[in-house]
């Protein structure tokens, strides 16, 4: 550590020098940090000037509809795929409709009362992975294609296949373990376990459920992409141009103004980056529709047209049914989920530069999310809601998160829900570009776990072992019980759904054996990345740090003030909802302290530009 110090020091004596100055000769180093220096594209337009304008928060609002449609038709996908051809009663574009629906009031309840995050929720691989689980079991054995890794399963078309009606029924028991999720997460969110577990989960727990939640969803991008990489590759050109190179590149705010009547307090709009998704989107689907590319998913499309305007309600089709094994399936679901989501509040708050989300708003988090899927699962969904990792990693190309942009996504979701026409439209983009948009933001999020082992002694060999097996096993484990010439089999097929489920979720695996690992094998706070306190040497505003950034999570997490008058009349098991009073570092365990869990987002408390982030989130 000291030697990478002096090394630092000589490559940047500015920075290093002022630092070590005050010290007599070898004051205690803290953990490295990254260079308080910013590019002058790491601060959009948005970042700069507070909660952006209607007529930008609509433009993106816009781009994460189109990528949490990307999600949702993948997902759809997927599991229609394992049906045979008109195995269903009833229009795929309700079905998307309902997702929608539900999506939208779970991202404004998120947003209103949850975790507070301008987060967008949407179905992900937890969901489906069980729900493949479920339905393969339809599938004669013959039927199933060796060898194939991906989540796909090949179409059972043979005497001894189910019918439609067989298949609706394993659908209501695929939405049924969806309500079974959603009532066991919103148990677990009010409870407040999950999110005191939060508070002991460290950069070796966080970064490795990161990296696998980029690399776990690679080979369905791969499958999508593949039906054109011309066009695949084209719209990751365009969107690394946009959000890269032409990031910097300035526009007037208000071009139509003179410049004498325009304000010179307002700097200009990074226009190629705050559109970085909706330009390259708009150019390949116009190039795919003028070169008469028909490269959509007919499993979404129908012979006959949807409806314009449509009330989606419970029972729609037919209630879910709750079975012993949509009971495995729900509680794989929600285990899976819960990780999930738990690192994507992570990821989210340290992208707007925000302390670690405290326990109160990730139960809240949870338990709205679980509100959720209980909806989606009743409107016959077979997808519940969580935090989406690509609407995240957009919000990193974009360098700009705001909760008025996710009030207007959710508002969005809930109008295509209301139309099945319109939500049919979503299923019309082209496979390439579905699979273009989410590589590109899966690997942001990849990225963003990589970036922060440095949070944590990396060299140590404690945690080299911890990362690697971590990352190894939880990419192993799913591939291996997928290609297993032998399924595994138990003798009794809920405990089978149950294994098969948890087994084959990577995120699941890697958040649960970081967690272990991290807890159970012996290493000093610094050495985990836990003790990030400022040494001595610093200034008395330096030191003052911890307890602002305390202040600031109290402000930034806090539920609403129509709200907050509420919390005491709570009973005492669901005070875990509310904020404490005092927010100090009373709390039990070193791990476990406000000032210390907020250390572990790197560059928070260094970077003063990027306290600017904030006032995004204020609307």
């Amino acid at each position: 550590m000291e030697f990478a110090q002096e090394l630092g020091k000589a490559k940047h004596p500015p920075h290093a020098t002022p630092l070590l100055s005050v010290g007599s000769q070898a004051p205690p180093a803290p953990p490295r940090r990254p260079p308080a220096v910013q590019k002058p594209s790491s601060h959009s337009w948005v970042a700069l000037c507070g909660p952006p304008p209607w007529g930008l928060s609509c433009l993106l609002a816009l781009q994460h509809v189109l990528v949490l449609a990307s999600l949702l038709c993948a997902s759809h996908l997927l599991l229609l795929r394992s049906l045979p051809p008109e195995g269903l009663s009833y229009l795929p574009a309700q079905l998307l409709a309902s997702s929608l629906f539900s999506c939208g009031m779970s991202t404004t309840l998120q947003t209103w009362m949850g975790s507070r995050l301008p987060l967008v929720q949407a179905p992900s691989l937890e969901f489906l992975i069980p729900a493949l689980v479920l339905t393969s079991q339809k599938l004669p054995l013959p039927n199933r294609t060796p060898g194939n890794s991906s989540l796909m399963l090949s179409p059972c078309r043979g005497p001894g296949c189910q019918g439609p009606e067989l298949w609706n029924t394993s659908l209501r028991e695929v939405s049924g373990a969806v309500v079974v999720s959603g009532l066991l997460q919103g148990t677990l969110g009010l409870l407040g376990g999950p999110g005191h577990l939060f508070s002991h989960c460290g950069p070796l727990v966080l970064a490795p459920s990161l990296v696998v939640a980029g690399l776990s969803a690679h080979k369905e991008v791969a499958l999508f992409c593949s039906t054109h990489w011309g066009l695949a590759w084209l719209l990751i050109l365009l969107v690394v141009v946009c959000s890269q190179h032409l990031g910097s590149c300035p526009l007037p705010p208000r071009p139509w103004r003179p410049a004498a009547t325009s304000s010179t307090h307002t700097p200009p709009i990074a226009a190629f980056r705050v559109l970085s998704v909706l330009i390259p989107v708009a150019c390949v689907w116009t190039i795919s529709a003028l070169l008469g590319l028909s490269i959509t998913p007919l499993e979404l499309s129908a012979p006959t047209e949807a409806p314009w305007f449509w009330l989606p309600h419970p029972a729609e089709w037919d209630w879910p049914l709750l079975t012993p094994r949509a009971l495995a399936a729900g509680i794989s679901m929600a285990l899976a989920a819960s990780i999930s989501s738990l690192g994507c509040y992570a990821l989210c708050g340290r992208l707007l530069h925000l302390p670690s989300p405290p326990p109160h708003a990730c139960s809240r988090g949870l338990s709205l999310e679980g509100l959720g899927s209980v909806l989606a699962g009743l409107l016959g969904s077979p997808m519940g809601t969580a935090s989406s990792f690509p609407n995240v990693g957009t919000m990193s190309l974009f360098q700009a998160g705001s909760r008025r942009v996710a009030h207007l996504v959710g508002l969005l979701c809930v109008g295509l829900g209301f139309s099945p026409r319109l939500a049919q439209l979503l299923s019309t983009i082209p496979l390439p570009v579905l699979g273009g948009v989410l590589g590109v933001t899966q690997a942001v999020v990849l990225s963003t776990g990589f970036s922060s082992f440095h949070m944590a002694d990396i060299d140590s060999g404690r945690n080299v072992f911890i990362v690697g097996f971590s990352i190894f096993m939880a990419l192993l484990l799913p591939r291996w019980f997928r290609e297993a010439p032998v399924l595994l089999s138990t003798g009794w097929s809920p405990l089978d759904v149950l294994l098969r489920s948890l087994l084959t979720a990577p995120i699941f695996l890697a958040g649960l054996l970081g967690f272990l690992l991290e807890n159970t094998i012996p290493g000093t706070q610094l050495e985990r990345g836990l003790n990030q306190g400022l040494p001595s040497p610093f200034t008395d505003q330096e030191a003052q740090m911890p307890q602002k950034s305390r202040e600031k999570s109290a402000q930034e997490y806090e539920l609403p003030f129509s709200i907050q008058n509420l919390c005491p009349c709570l009973p005492q098991p669901l005070r875990c909802l509310c904020p404490l009073p005092k927010d100090s570092g009373n709390e039990e365990g070193g791990s476990s302290e406000p000032g210390e869990t907020a250390d572990l987002l790197p560059g928070f408390g260094e970077q003063r530009p990027g306290s600017s982030r904030e006032e995004l989130r204020s609307q």
